[in-house]
């Protein structure tokens, strides 16, 4: 549990950081938004085509590590839309509940991941990041096609709103390039690590200057929901899968970090655009965001 403190502890610094010139006004609001943008459009997707690019699967248990975050994301949001006539009445309020206990924080996930395991730790996380990031945000704009407040037209609409997600573009072309043989340029993959290099930091930083106490009291029902799939029912879904497959060392180990982190500040982003409730989304991610660094190093000491 102490090494977990340990590598949990320059991940919370930054997103107080990141909370404190948020509320002192170091930086205006226009700054952070565009710090978000620009994490979430630019950095971000360098970080994933970068390691992605050139990371080969061979030596790697991909298939079962697929095998385990299919069923995982599968049971996670069957049972929540099972279950959605019971969670709530407001369709759109249903869509932060559901990313609230699907999505995972990639920002936290790979800065335990690289603390913990290096480099080795990292490019594992690159391998479960890119088969996850894809799965869960299909989900999700499914969700909000169906539950969201903004309707999308056709089956063109709902193409177009996925093959534009950045991450999933990221992914798609790193995948290409990997399973191709085709890699990245050298001065390319320098130029992506530059910038790749700017992601945690201040992706860190932008998950702290996202952070609202206010009106945290208004949306317990849904905070209660979806931190319970998201600490409880995925990390030990992920644990049963684990050991029905036979999986171990780190490819394991950062598929339990990945499924015990808070839910993603991209998903306010999302209920944003496609028609959520922005407000309980916003009261989820805060409270899983300060829930998780008390939950974490207790379910890393068990699990891990």
């Amino acid at each position: 549990m102490l090494i977990f403190i340990t590598a949990l502890i320059p991940i919370m610094a930054l997103i107080i950081l990141g909370y404190i010139l948020k509320r002192s006004k170091f930086l205006g609001e226009d700054a952070w938004s565009g710090i978000e943008k620009l994490t979430y459009f630019i950095l971000f997707p360098s970080l994933l085509l970068r390691t992605l690019g050139n990371q080969s699967l061979i030596g790697t248990p991909w298939p079962l590590m697929l095998m385990v975050i299919v069923g995982t994301v599968m049971i996670s949001a069957v049972l929540l839309i099972l279950l959605r006539k019971f969670l709530t009445e407001d369709e759109a309020t249903f869509t932060s509940i559901f990313q609230g206990g699907v999505r995972f924080n990639t920002y936290i996930a790979f800065a335990i991941a690289q603390s913990l395991y290096g480099a080795s730790g990292l490019a594992m996380s690159s391998v479960v990041a890119g088969f996850m990031i894809v799965l869960i945000n299909l989900w999700c704009i499914l969700v909000f096609v169906f539950w969201g407040k903004a309707k999308f037209q056709g089956v063109l609409a709902l193409i177009k709103e996925i093959i534009r997600n950045p991450l999933i573009i990221a992914c798609g072309i790193g995948w290409f390039l990997s399973l191709s043989g085709i890699g990245l340029h050298f001065v390319v993959e320098d130029i992506l690590e530059i910038v790749g290099r700017a992601a945690l930091p201040f992706g860190l930083l932008a998950v702290g200057a996202a952070l609202k106490l206010k009106g945290i009291k208004d949306h317990i029902g849904p905070i209660a929901i979806s931190s319970l799939v998201q600490f409880g029912i995925k990390p030990l879904v992920v644990f049963l899968l684990i050991f029905i497959t036979g999986l171990s060392g780190i490819a394991a180990a950062v598929l339990i970090i990945a499924f015990m982190t808070p839910t993603a500040p991209s998903a306010y982003i999302l209920a944003r655009q496609l028609g959520g409730d922005t407000d309980t989304m916003a009261s989820i991610i805060t409270v899983q965001t300060l829930l998780a660094f008390l939950v974490m190093p207790v379910l890393g000491s068990l699990l891990l």
